[in-house]
């Protein structure tokens, strides 16, 4: 099993013929005030499979700030069966996977991690850094000595 992409992204979408369509890939959120609610976003991923990955899997994702806690506890990580069956005479499967997220809150500045495990092994980590704009780099003055 091959994780051919993942991103954190504004906007994705698998229209069912394959193709994975991904708008506004990130890896950064700015915000003038903190806690900050971030109102949408999706992690979109292409796994490709093979004959030998047939059977029942699990996937689990999770966003984690930089003590390795889930920013929101009561919603994650978030749990999914994921049986896979490629027959023998196929070399190949991709599969598009696209998950929305709704008002994420991030508390604080620092960088957080969006960890995607398979079967208990961690597959996939994104960063992603919160950070907060200063009141001068908000109104384009250079900053007071």
């Amino acid at each position: 099993m091959d994780i051919q992409i993942a991103t954190l992204c504004d906007f994705a979408a698998d229209y069912g013929n394959g193709k994975l369509v991904i708008n506004g890939t990130f890896d950064a959120l700015r915000a003038s005030q903190l806690p900050v609610v971030h109102p949408h976003c999706s992690l979109a991923m292409r796994i490709c499979v093979l004959p030998e990955d047939s059977g029942d899997h699990k996937m689990t994702i999770n966003i984690i700030d930089e003590d390795g806690n889930s920013i929101d506890p009561s919603k994650m990580p978030i749990r999914a069966d994921m049986p896979i069956q490629v027959p023998d005479e196929v070399p190949f499967l991709t599969r598009n996977l696209v998950l929305n997220f709704q008002g994420l809150k991030f508390p604080g500045e620092g960088i957080y991690h969006v960890d995607v495990t398979i079967d208990g092994e961690l597959v996939v980590r994104l960063p992603l850094r919160i950070a907060q704009t200063r009141d001068q780099l908000q109104s384009g003055q250079p900053p007071k000595e």
